[in-house]
C-alpha cells in the first residue's frame, strides 16, 4: 500500500544534501555581502586617495601662482611712486606722460639678457598703459616703448573708476594664424596725489602668465586658466575644452563661491574639476585656476579590483565550503597571534606617540612660560627701578648709601636686558619672531656700535680698528643687525685684555659679506670653545665679568635666521677672532618680511 507524502522514509543523503545546500546558500550570501562592502571601501579609499593627491598638487600650483602675483603687486607699487610719472600727472600735462614714464619704466620694459630664472618667474613687462581719475584709457600716441596692443585690448583696460587698491586681471590676446588665444596677465595699480592724497590716475602693466597645460609625469592633471566663458589650456583636444568650459560655465552660474569643486561627464568620459578665482573682488572679469583630472583609469582599476576581489572571494568561497571544518583551527590560530602582536605594536605606537605629543606640549609650554615670565617680570623690575631711582633722588642720603642704590638701580637695567634677551630666544624658539628684510648699509652700524662702545668708561684705554670697504650692504633686519654688531663688540670690550686691541675688518666674498671681529685677552681654552655658543655657559675667564652667557648664543641665531652664521675662527696667543657672515644685497633691494 502506498503511504502519504509525510510518512515516507526519511533520507540521510537528502537531508545532507539540503543541508549543505542551505548552508552553500548562507555562506554565499554572507560572502557576496562581504565581498560587495569590501569592493565598495576599496573603491572609495583609491577615489578619495586619487581626489587627495589631485588637490595637494593643484594647491600646490595655485601656490606658486600667489607668489608670482604677490611679486607683480610689489613690483608695480614701487614703480607708482616714481617722481617724474607724478609730476606729468599732478601738473597736467598729459602730453608728456608717456614720454617720462619711458625712462621710469625702462627697468621692466627692457628684456632680461641672462635671465638665469624660469620664464614664468620673469618679471618683464610686455606693455604699460595710464588710466585717468575716472578709469578712462589715456592714450599713448606714438610712444613706441608703451608696447603696442590692438584696439580691442586697450578698450578692455579701461575701468569704471579709478582704482582704490591693486586690480588684477588677464585679457585673451587673439592670434592672427587663427590658433588658441594666448593670455596676458594685467596689473592696475592707483597712482595717488602726494600733495593731497586723492586717486589721480592708474598704471597698467601687462605681462606673460605662467606656463598653462602643465603636468606632472602620470598625473593625469591638468592645469589652466577660465576667462570670459572660455578654457585656456592648450593640452586638450578644441572638442574636450570646448565641453569643459560649457561644464565650467554652467557650474560658475549656479556657484556664487570662489572656489568650487565638481564632477561631469566630458564626451562620456568622467573627469574630476576645480576652480579657484584669482582676483576677487577685481573690477577686472573674473579669472579661475582650473584644474582638470580625468578619471577614467581610476574608474578601470576599480573594475579590475572588482574582477580581482569577485574571483578571489569565489576561491574563498569554494575553499571554505570544502575545508572550513579542516582548516578553520590551523588559519584561526596564525590569525590570532598576528591580531596579539599587532594590538601590542599597536600600543606601543600609542605610547609612543603620547609620550611625543607630552614631549611637544612640554616644549610648547616651556617657551610659552620663557615668554609669559620675561614679560610678567618686566613690570616688577620697572617698579623696582623706580622706587630705588626716586629713593636715589632724596638728598638725605650718604654717599655710601647713595653709591649702594645706584648700583642696585645699574643691577635692575642689567635685568631688564637679560628679561629682554629671554623674551626674544624664546619668540625664536617658538618661531614668532618677525624680521623685516630689506638693504642696510652694515658700514653706518659698525660706526654707530664703536660709537657706543667709545662712550663705555672702561673702553678709554682700548685701540680699535676698523677696516671697512666704501660700501658694504646685506639684507637683513637693521634693528636685529644692529643687536648682533652690539653684542659682538661689547663681548669684544668685556674679555678684551687692559689697554687691549679690538679690530674689525669686513670684506665681501662672492654672495657674502665676511665680517671679523677680534680682540686681545685671555685665550679660550680648547674644551670650552665647543661650548662658548651655549646659552648661559661663560666659563672660568667670565666669572668676574659681568654677563648671563647670552649674547654669543643669541646673536648667533639672530645670524642664522638673516641666512648667514657666527663661529668661533680661532683663540690662541691671547688673541681671540669671531666671524660673522651676512648675504650681500644691493643697495636699493626691496623689502619683504619672513
Amino acid at each position: 500500500m502506498n503511504l502519504p507524502a509525510e510518512a515516507r522514509q526519511f533520507r540521510p543523503a537528502g537531508f545532507r544534501t539540503r543541508l549543505v545546500v542551505a548552508m552553500m546558500l548562507l555562506v554565499s550570501v554572507v560572502t557576496a555581502l562581504v565581498l560587495y562592502y569590501a569592493q565598495r571601501n576599496l573603491a572609495q579609499s583609491a577615489e578619495k586617495e586619487l581626489e587627495r593627491d589631485f588637490r595637494e598638487e593643484l594647491l600646490a600650483q595655485q601656490q606658486v601662482q600667489m607668489t608670482r602675483q604677490a611679486a607683480l603687486l610689489e613690483r608695480c607699487r614701487a614703480l607708482v611712486r616714481k617722481p617724474r610719472i607724478h609730476a606729468a600727472l599732478e601738473d597736467g600735462a598729459l602730453d608728456l606722460l608717456y614720454p617720462s614714464a619711458r625712462e621710469e619704466l625702462r627697468d621692466i620694459m627692457e628684456s632680461r639678457a641672462g635671465q638665469t630664472a624660469p620664464a614664468s618667474y620673469v618679471l618683464h613687462a610686455e606693455f604699460y598703459r595710464f588710466l585717468d581719475r575716472n578709469g578712462a584709457l589715456i592714450a599713448p600716441g606714438l610712444s613706441p616703448d608703451a608696447g603696442a596692443l590692438p584696439p580691442a585690448m586697450e578698450a578692455a583696460l579701461a575701468l569704471p573708476d579709478a582704482p582704490t587698491r591693486p586690480q588684477y586681471g588677464c585679457l585673451a590676446v587673439a592670434r592672427d594664424d587663427g590658433s588658441e588665444a594666448s593670455l596676458m596677465e594685467i596689473v592696475a595699480m592707483p597712482i595717488f596725489s602726494l600733495e593731497t592724497g586723492e586717486r589721480i590716475a592708474a598704471l597698467v602693466l601687462g605681462f606673460q602668465p605662467m606656463p598653462l597645460g602643465e603636468t606632472r609625469v602620470g598625473s593625469g592633471v591638468w592645469h589652466g586658466l577660465w576667462l570670459d566663458g572660455r578654457l585656456h589650456l592648450p593640452q586638450l583636444a578644441p572638442a574636450t575644452r570646448t565641453a569643459l568650459s560649457r561644464a565650467f560655465s554652467e557650474t560658475l552660474v549656479r556657484s556664487s563661491r570662489a572656489e568650487s569643486s565638481f564632477r561631469s561627464t566630458i564626451e562620456g568620459r568622467p573627469h574630476l574639476m576645480f576652480c579657484k578665482r584669482l582676483n576677487p573682488d577685481s573690477l577686472y572679469p573674473a579669472v579661475f585656476e582650473v584644474g582638470v583630472n580625468s578619471l577614467t583609469d581610476l574608474h578601470a582599476r576599480q573594475r579590475q579590483l572588482r574582477w580581482r576581489v569577485l574571483l578571489a572571494g569565489v576561491g574563498l568561497l569554494l575553499g571554505g565550503l570544502a575545508a572550513s571544518h579542516l582548516l578553520s583551527g590551523r588559519l584561526s590560530a596564525p590569525v590570532v597571534q598576528l591580531a596579539e602582536h599587532s594590538a601590542v605594536e599597536r600600543a606601543g605606537r600609542v605610547r609612543a606617540e603620547a609620550t611625543l605629543e607630552a614631549t611637544s606640549e612640554e616644549l610648547q609650554r616651556a617657551a610659552r612660560f620663557s615668554a609669559d615670565a620675561s614679560h610678567q617680570l618686566k613690570t616688577p623690575v620697572a617698579v623696582l627701578r623706580a622706587g630705588l631711582e626716586e629713593l636715589q633722588a632724596h638728598g638725605n642720603l650718604s654717599p655710601e648709601d647713595h653709591h649702594e642704590i645706584a648700583a642696585l638701580v645699574n643691577q635692575t637695567y642689567r635685568l631688564s636686558g637679560v628679561i629682554d634677551d629671554l623674551l626674544l630666544l624664546s619668540r625664536m624658539d617658538a618661531g614668532r619672531l618677525y624680521l623685516k628684510f630689506g638693504p642696510v648699509d652694515l658700514g653706518r652700524l659698525i660706526e654707530a656700535a664703536l660709537d657706543d662702545l667709545g662712550a663705555q668708561p672702561d673702553a678709554a684705554e682700548l685701540s680699535i680698528a676698523a677696516d671697512l670697504p666704501a660700501s658694504l650692504h646685506i639684507s637683513g633686519d637693521r634693528q636685529y643687525v644692529g643687536l648682533i654688531l652690539q653684542n659682538l663688540v661689547d663681548n669684544a670690550r668685556k674679555y678684551n685684555a687692559p689697554a687691549g686691541r679690538i679690530r674689525l675688518a669686513a670684506r665681501l666674498d662672492g654672495g657674502k659679506v665676511i665680517l671679523t671681529v677680534g680682540n686681545t685677552g685671555h685665550t679660550i681654552p680648547p674644551s670650552a670653545q665647543a661650548h662658548v655658543f651655549e646659552r648661559f655657559h661663560r666659563g672660568a675667564m667670565g666669572e668676574n665679568i659681568p654677563g648671563y652667557g647670552l649674547g654669543l648664543n643669541l646673536a648667533r641665531e639672530l645670524a642664522r635666521l638673516h641666512q648667514g652664521d657666527l663661529r668661533l675662527v680661532s683663540s690662541a696667543g691671547g688673541w681671540t677672532e669671531f666671524e660673522l657672515t651676512f648675504p650681500s644685497a644691493p643697495a636699493d633691494g626691496a623689502e619683504v618680511s619672513a
